[in-house]
């Protein structure tokens, strides 16, 4: 069974005139998810904001207060991050969500999707790029907590890399966490090289793929193939967590990676297919997308993926201007550099 949490407010998360967040992308998803028929299929639930308590399982008391604060006066939380007023309840109301979602997993569902969340450059006392809590390290603490998990497995596939999430978990060996991105030297926020696996215990549990820009959908599609799969089967994740960012489509204003509407629906389909031949228990986070129009369908072709449905939308895909070689090479290195720590 899939679920979907929801709450009217998430529409309040939004950043200011003129800034690349669009406040009422959620509500529009939802709309359309409800046009195309597919809620008919799924389960509706409404998330409460996450406690402080919650909250500090991932950020620092002071980072905490900080963001109150913020939303007490107004300001900026960084120099492309304004922090409106209101911005703690509905950052928390979308960390909640995570929660929830994750929770649901272990009742009688086995997808859970968050259409607001997957705030990864959050880490536990700063965050920039949009974020103020980091909803994804907040569930997997509290799932921790409460269901003693021991395996966590992160597949972060926005175009920008999860800096705060990776230095949140970057020593830690029960979190796999598994981004590509954008490379790095091309885009915002300039971390997440190749060659970044990990330290000490955690060394080989962090896992970088930095793309370059016009990769295209065929040789991301080849890329996801060759690492992910493997790795996952033999990490055996006890729940997986899927942040499915769509800002890697090729009308997003923000990056490069020149992807099309229909990848989403493979890459929705083959972790939906991971996570049932692992832990049967999958949290969707739509994450990034910053051409709200191309972002809603894109989400939807990521509905139709994890409800196995073939009536996805498609585009034109001209896969001849596609980085073959260049992410053949990419992927070799990343092989090479995994090999003492997985059978790659």
């Amino acid at each position: 069974m899939i679920g979907i949490v929801y709450h009217e407010d998430y529409n309040k998360y939004d950043l200011g005139v003129d800034h690349p967040l669009v406040g009422n992308k959620p509500g529009k998803t939802m709309e359309f998810f409800e046009e195309k028929g597919i809620m008919k299929d799924v389960e509706l639930f409404t998330p409460n904001e996450a406690t402080e308590k919650d909250l500090l399982r991932a950020h620092s008391e002071s980072y905490v207060s900080r963001i109150r604060e913020l939303s007490r006066t107004g300001g900026m939380l960084a120099t492309d991050t304004p922090a409106k007023i209101g911005i703690y309840n509905y950052a928390s109301l979308a960390t909640g969500g995570s929660i929830l979602a994750g929770e649901k997993l272990f009742e009688d569902f086995n997808c859970m999707v968050n259409p607001l969340a997957g705030f990864h450059h959050a880490s536990r006392n700063y965050s920039s790029g949009f974020c103020f809590f980091n909803d994804i390290a907040v569930a997997i603490e509290y799932l921790r907590e409460k269901h003693k998990l021991k395996r966590f497995l992160i597949v972060d596939l926005d175009v920008h890399h999860g800096n705060g999430t990776q230095e949140i978990y970057y020593d830690d060996p029960t979190v796999l966490n598994i981004s590509f991105h954008q490379d790095g030297r091309t885009l915002y926020p300039g971390t997440g090289s190749l060659e970044k696996i990990g330290r000490d215990k955690g060394e080989g549990f962090t896992v970088n793929l930095p793309l370059p820009p016009g990769t295209g959908s065929a040789s991301y599609l080849k890329a996801f193939d060759e690492i992910i799969p493997s790795i996952t089967k033999q990490f055996k994740p006890e729940i997986i967590i899927y942040q499915s960012g769509v800002d890697t489509h090729h009308s997003d204003p923000l990056a490069d990676l020149n992807l099309t509407y229909q990848i989403y629906y493979h890459l929705a389909k083959r972790t939906r297919g991971l996570s049932a031949d692992t832990c049967d228990k999958l949290l969707v986070l739509f994450g990034g997308g910053y051409n709200s129009s191309a972002s809603v369908i894109s989400y939807y072709n990521i509905m139709c993926g994890l409800l196995d449905k073939n009536e996805y939308l498609k585009e034109i895909d001209n896969m001849s201007h596609q980085k073959f070689e260049t992410v053949k090479n990419l992927v070799f290195d990343l092989k090479k550099v995994l090999k003492p720590h997985w059978e790659i």
